[in-house]
């Protein structure tokens, strides 16, 4: 019997390798995000004054008129 010994498929070790540096890096980002403590705290108040809007009054606007039609001419 012949042996299949045609054997192809090596791009797996360059896709691990390429994944593994997007997880090293997504775990850098991830570490200066959530885990640097923040250099000093505020305490903010935001006091928001806002006067009283109205809508504008629109005058009175009839609607239009449609033409009726006219049966066909036979």
């Amino acid at each position: 019997m012949a042996e299949n010994t045609n054997r192809s498929g090596g791009g797996n070790a360059a896709l691990g390798f390429i994944l593994g540096g997007v997880v090293v890096v997504l775990a850098i980002v991830a570490y200066f995000v959530f885990a640097r403590a923040p250099s000093e705290t505020r305490k903010v108040d935001i006091d928001v004054n806002v006067p009283e809007m109205q809508a504008p009054t629109l005058p009175p606007v009839e609607p239009p008129t449609v033409p009726t039609p006219t049966p066909p001419v036979t």
